[in-house]
Formats: structure tokens, C-alpha cells, sequence
């Protein structure tokens, strides 16, 4: 069992937060969500979620991988939160598995953890990543070590394959 946390902001994308928490909890994984405040989140379409903690709370050794949910909204109100950052910054630092979907590279680019790395988003935001010196490229799920990106909702099931397939 592998402990995976979900950063939630108001007005993530529904199926990029709950899609990757179901299929992780199917999997036999313990699956926390995280705030920045440790209270709840709307969603882009109304689905509200309960937070199991706040961001400032998160230590890297205590999981195996945080999963960065998109949704413009969502995602900007994630990078705003410098304990967030923080801890993708600290993910990463300690070679777990990070993963963000659509929107969800932002974080990474303000965590500064982009550069000369192999990465994708929501065609949207190509620029934001090519601009933080990221090496863009147009594919479902992109992978360089332990960063996982894909592009939108239609790529899920790759993107948790890849993320699967990590945390094996």
C-alpha cells in the first residue's frame, strides 16, 4: 500500500481529482486530500470534497506521490499556496512520483522543477511551460523520471497507468 495525496483547489477539474482517488483507493492505496486551509473544495461543476488536511501539514517522507489536479481555477489557487508549492518542491527533491494533469503544471513551474524536464499540459498553458524552459511535447502522459504530465480528462487512464506503474 503506497500513500498518495491529492491537492485540492477550488474549482478543480471533477474528473482529475476524483478519477485518480477512486482508482487509487480500487488499487488498495491510502488516499488523502489536502487544502490549504484542510477545508473542503467546490469543484469546476459543483462537486463539493471533504479535505483530510492542510498543505502545511504535508512532509514528503509521509508519501509515495502527490497527484496535481487541473482545472484553471483550481490549479492557480494550488500555486498560490506556498506550503503546497513547497511540498511539490520537496516531492520531487526526494525523487517520488509527482504528477500533474491539464492545468496542474503550473504548480510545478512555481515549485521551479521544470527546467530541461520533459512535460505536457492543456494545450492552454504549452506557453507558460516552454517559457520556464520545460521541454513541451503534445502526448497523452509524458514521463521524465519521476515527473508524470498529461494534457486533459481524456487521458486519465494513462496518466494513472503511468503513475500505477511508478508506484509499483
Amino acid at each position: 500500500m503506497k500513500k498518495i495525496v491529492i491537492l485540492a483547489g477550488e474549482g478543480y477539474e471533477d474528473m482529475e481529482l476524483w478519477y485518480p482517488k477512486l482508482r487509487f483507493l480500487e488499487e488498495g492505496h491510502d488516499v488523502k486530500l489536502a487544502s490549504s486551509d484542510g477545508k473542503g473544495r467546490l469543484s469546476k461543476h459543483g462537486y463539493f470534497t471533504d479535505s483530510d488536511m492542510k498543505s502545511a501539514d504535508l512532509n514528503a517522507d509521509n508519501f509515495d506521490a502527490v497527484i496535481i489536479p487541473g482545472g484553471t481555477r483550481g490549479a492557480e489557487k494550488i500555486r498560490m499556496d506556498a506550503d503546497a508549492v513547497a511540498f511539490v518542491k520537496e516531492m520531487h527533491e526526494k525523487n517520488k512520483v509527482v504528477a500533474a494533469i491539464c492545468h496542474g503544471p503550473w504548480v510545478l513551474i512555481s515549485a521551479f522543477i521544470v527546467k530541461g524536464k520533459k512535460v505536457t499540459c492543456y494545450k492552454g498553458m504549452k506557453d507558460d511551460l516552454i517559457a520556464a524552459e520545460a521541454k513541451y511535447e503534445d502526448k497523452a502522459v509524458v514521463v521524465d523520471n519521476n515527473l508524470i504530465t498529461s494534457r486533459t480528462p481524456a487521458d486519465l487512464p494513462v496518466f494513472i497507468k503511468e503513475i500505477l506503474k511508478h508506484l509499483a
